[in-house]
């Protein structure tokens, strides 16, 4: 239940965002209806034989939220605690993630109501396969394309490929993105949630003035974006002073050595041994002493409560929406920067756009070149986005989702309304 509640807030989060983007394009109401509505929402059971024989039930949700700019594009989670509420703000955030990094997909999400620690490799499969089955009318590479997201991986995505290559008799690599290279995937995909933020964040601090070597970060959440994002910003010369994650925060104003606490994560699978900094707590972190903080973890931890101790210059969304509109205010009435999560985190779904595109010609890029690339979609729209917050005077954030809303309603009515 208590899931159920917040999930419902971070949409309602979002819905306030839209709504504020909205009024500045004096959006109809007829357009208003349109888009704070997904186009489907898809609920089924999952029946599936444990491994000692036993039957058991999860519920399946896919929310394909929007189709104006092309197929439905978003991830797939496996948690206990998905909901349709929880699935639907996630469609609604890759509807305008897409859109404001210009990309012709719409926007979807799915998951099933698992908990993968108490489940075999087996067990996984099966599951996947049974979802996968179960999608087999709605998804494909012109319809709907899902991604792994939380506890999905590279291997459930060819799992669920195989399931709907085999129903359509013949192999079809599109229908999903984040697989292994073997079979399709992309050079530069595992990374490029990570990439995103550090090419994002570069961009900004030189906007601001500050160098590289005198900007210092902390990253709130170290898992895959959170990871790549410190190994990356480190890699431009900046120095990360502050990194956490489920075991607690490290704080070192000399400089965390990011090498090895990758290396630790990898081989524990968490920094609860990382003796490179003294150990705080992660509400202390968030309002630690740097230049640019990075949440990386969880939705609405910037709050009220906290922003107003916030030291940092900028904040880049790695997460989505670790803002709640309260927070956001008082950023924007103390000065600080926030590049919002469909903007910061974009990277991903743009290299699984990249990926999709490779499978659809089957001829795939040299990783420099997907890099390239990468770069290129983000400055482009990150510089449009900066003009429109430039020429209005409103945030980052107001200006993402007023590009992002823009886009949809041009595609919307140009196609018009089929009724």
């Amino acid at each position: 239940m208590t899931t159920a509640v917040r999930e419902v807030s971070v949409f309602g989060d979002g819905i306030a965002y839209f709504n504020e983007a909205a009024n500045l394009l004096e959006l109809d109401s007829t357009m208003r209806a349109i888009l704070t509505h997904p186009t489907r929402q898809i609920i089924f059971s999952i029946p599936f034989q444990r491994d000692n024989g036993e039957f058991e039930v999860y519920t399946g949700y896919r929310v394909q939220y929007s189709f104006a700019r092309g197929p439905a594009k978003g991830g797939i989670r496996f948690h206990p605690g998905v909901t349709l509420d929880e699935v639907t703000a996630l469609a609604f955030w890759m509807t305008w993630k897409c859109a404001v990094v210009d990309l012709p997909f719409g926007g979807g999400k799915g998951g099933v109501t698992c908990d993968p620690s108490k489940l075999s490799q087996n067990e996984l499969e099966r599951i996947t396969r049974r979802y996968a089955a179960e999608l087999v009318e709605v998804v494909g590479p012109d319809k709907d394309v899902p991604a792994p997201d939380v506890n999905t991986n590279p291997q459930t995505m060819a799992w669920f490929m195989d399931t709907y290559s085999m129903h359509m008799r013949q192999t079809i690599p599109g229908v999903v993105t984040g697989k292994p290279l073997a079979i399709g995937g992309s050079k530069g995909r595992v990374e490029a949630t990570g990439r995103g933020v550090m090419i994002c964040g570069m961009d900004e601090l030189a906007n601001m003035g500050i160098a590289p070597k005198d900007a210092r970060i902390v990253i709130q959440g170290f898992g895959n974006v959170g990871m790549w994002a410190a190994r990356l910003f480190a890699e431009r010369g900046c120095k990360v002073v502050g990194i956490s994650d489920v075991t607690g925060a490290y704080y070192n104003e000399s400089g965390i050595d990011v090498d090895k606490a990758c290396e630790l994560v990898e081989k524990d699978r968490n920094l609860g041994a990382f003796r490179g900094g003294d150990k705080i707590s992660n509400a202390e972190l968030l309002v630690a002493d740097c230049d640019v903080l990075v949440p990386a973890a969880l939705e609405k931890v910037l709050t009220a409560e906290n922003a107003s101790k916030v030291k940092a210059k900028l904040i880049v969304e790695g997460a989505n929406g670790p803002t709640t509109p309260d927070a956001d205010r008082i950023f924007n009435e103390r000065g600080i920067t926030v590049i919002p999560d469909i903007m910061a985190n974009a990277g991903g779904v743009t290299v699984s756009y990249f990926e999709w595109v490779q499978d659809r010609m089957g001829y795939f890029w040299k990783l420099s070149e997907v890099n390239e690339r990468l770069e290129d979609t983000l400055i482009t729209n990150f510089h449009e986005l900066r003009g429109i917050a430039n020429r209005h005077k409103i945030p980052y954030r107001t200006a993402a989702y007023m590009t992002a809303i823009d886009r949809v309603v041009q595609a919307l009515r140009l196609r018009g309304v089929y009724a």
